[in-house]
């Protein structure tokens, strides 16, 4: 298993390098930075200045060299808007974003399991239909969306959860629903088809020919082999509903690392953009490593290597 881990932990590493230097190769190439930074109005001599004075003039290379060995050290460098270190800057929002997706994975799996597992019980009757709808629902809606009309019934029309902020727990319910409700699909299909693979496993049936109760049977046996799985899904889930979180949070107004990163990208904040990218890589990156390690132990024939 050793050899497995080193082997994950190398390519995790090799992937975080490429999208840092993709997504800082990105940002000057779609542009000048110091025009961006100086506006419309600016003169050329303006330019030229604000290019001197934030070492734009260098080559690419030098200047990715540098802010990758700060950024290594946790220096990310200094806002263009906020006038504020990166670092804190990020470590402030980081809070909400982190909440918001942890009860956005909780909410998805406290729903699509037990969806999964009925569906599985009964194959093609009206559970399992209503499963398949919001499993095809929630891949073919968008996220943005889906909050307005949560917005539009239950803090307009309805009166009953506040529209946007993050002052309250009730805060983060429409926000939550929204951003768990993208990991559902995958969770509920998983879970499906590891339950229906599971109930036709020789040794169910031996257990229920040894008198066991289907309740038994169900969660004790079936259950424990099929959210195997599911587990290291969630954990793949968790770091794309980090990320995810830009369109949630800017529709809610939640002051979170994903509204701070549309705040950043509409002011041209280069320093803050490019450490949310690739803090946002390594929130994935992380979580599909542990993904992995995790469906490596849970293997007995890695374990036993």
């Amino acid at each position: 298993m050793l050899p497995f881990i080193l082997k994950r932990l190398g390519l995790a590493l090799l992937v975080a390098f490429t999208v840092s230097f993709i997504s800082f190769s990105l940002l000057f190439l779609s542009g000048d930075p110091a025009a961006a930074l100086a506006g419309e109005t600016a003169s050329g001599e303006d330019v030229e200045a604000l290019r001197r004075l934030y070492g734009f003039d260098r080559p690419m290379l030098v200047q990715y060299g540098e802010w990758l060995f700060a950024a290594i050290r946790g220096d990310f460098g200094e806002s263009y808007y906020f006038k504020l270190p990166v670092a804190g800057l990020i470590a402030e929002r980081l809070q909400v974003t982190m909440l918001l997706g942890v009860c956005g994975i909780s909410f998805a799996l406290l729903t699509a399991v037990p969806l999964g597992v009925a569906a599985a019980i009964r194959p093609n009757s009206i559970i399992d239909r209503v499963a398949l709808f919001l499993s095809v629902a929630g891949q073919a809606m968008p996220s943005f969306w889906f909050g307005l009309i949560l917005i539009v019934v239950f803090a307009i029309q309805l009166g009953l959860l506040p529209p946007s902020g993050a002052a309250t727990w009730r805060h983060f319910i429409m926000p939550t629903i929204v951003l768990g409700y993208y990991a559902m699909p995958a969770i509920m299909r998983l879970t499906r088809a590891g339950m229906l693979d599971v109930l036709n496993s020789d040794y169910i049936r031996t257990a229920r020919a040894k008198g066991a109760g289907e309740g038994r049977v169900l969660f004790k046996h079936a259950l424990r082999n099929a959210i195997i799985p599911v587990v290291s899904l969630a954990a793949v889930q968790m770091g794309f509903m980090l990320g995810g979180s830009i369109v949630v949070e800017s529709v809610f107004a939640l002051h979170g690392a994903g509204f701070l990163a549309w705040e950043s990208i509409a002011r041209n904040d280069l320093p803050t953009v490019q450490a949310l990218i690739l803090v946002f890589s390594m929130f994935y990156i992380i979580f599909t490593f542990l993904a992995d390690v995790l469906n490596a132990w849970l293997d007995p024939r890695m374990r036993s290597s």
